[in-house]
C-alpha cells in the first residue's frame, strides 16, 4: 500500500460525534496519521505485530495499523461514542480489530508497539502522563502525539523512565472550530511526533 491511498483509506474514518472537551478530543487528520503510519511501518514496528491504539478516538491508527498488516489490533478509549464510532468504522473497513472501552490508567495489555494521540493537558493539566506512563509500561515502542513546545519535557520524561525519544517530526496541526470556547473559526498549532523506543 503506497502511503497516498492508506491517507485515502483513513479520510473514511469518521469524526467525533459529539467530541469532548474535557477529554480534548480532536481528531487527528488522515494526512498526519498517514505520515506517521507509513512511517512506522518502514521501520518494521507494524506488520506482523500486536498494535494498540491508546486513546484511539474513532480508531484512525487502529485502522491504519490494520490496513498495513499488523497481526493484531486493540484499540482503547474512555468514551462509549468514540469507541461506537471507531465499531461502526471497522465494520465498514471489513476490518478485524478489537475496541474496548477503558480508562487509560486501567488498561493491562502489552504490545509491540502503541500509537497514541493523548490530551495535549490544555484542559486538564497533565493529562498526557498517564498515558506516556502506560504505553511506556506496555510497549518498547511507542508513537505519540504532543504540542511542540512540549518536545523537551517529553524528552525529559523519557529520560526519567530510562527510554529515549529516538525520532521527532514536526506537522502544522489545523484544530477546527469544534468548541463554544474556540474563538477562531480554525487555529494552526505546531505538533510534534515522537518514537519513544
Amino acid at each position: 500500500m503506497k502511503k497516498k491511498d492508506l491517507e485515502i483509506a483513513l479520510e473514511k474514518v469518521p469524526p467525533f460525534t459529539d467530541p469532548d472537551p474535557a477529554l480534548e478530543q480532536y481528531p487527528t487528520p488522515a494526512v498526519i496519521a498517514a505520515d506517521i503510519l507509513f512511517n512506522a511501518y518502514r521501520k518494521g514496528d507494524i506488520e506482523g505485530l500486536k498494535v494498540v491504539d491508546l486513546g484511539c478516538g474513532t480508531g484512525i491508527f487502529s485502522v491504519g495499523a490494520w490496513l498495513l498488516g499488523a497481526e493484531m489490533v486493540t484499540g482503547y478509549d474512555i468514551s462509549e461514542s468514540a469507541i461506537n464510532s471507531a465499531r461502526s468504522c471497522t465494520e465498514s473497513f471489513n476490518a478485524e480489530i478489537n475496541f474496548i472501552q477503558s480508562d487509560v490508567r486501567d488498561v493491562h495489555d502489552g504490545a509491540d508497539t502503541v500509537f497514541m494521540n493523548p490530551p495535549f493537558g490544555c484542559q486538564t493539566r497533565k493529562a498526557d502522563r498517564a498515558f506516556l506512563d502506560k504505553a511506556m509500561e506496555m510497549s518498547e515502542c511507542v508513537y505519540s502525539i504532543h504540542m511542540a513546545e512540549t518536545l523537551d519535557f517529553v524528552k525529559e520524561y523519557a529520560e526519567k523512565k530510562e527510554r529515549v525519544v529516538a525520532y521527532n517530526k514536526t506537522y502544522k496541526y489545523d484544530i477546527p472550530h469544534t468548541f463554544a470556547f474556540h474563538k477562531k473559526e480554525k487555529m494552526t498549532v505546531d505538533i510534534a511526533v515522537v518514537n519513544i523506543r
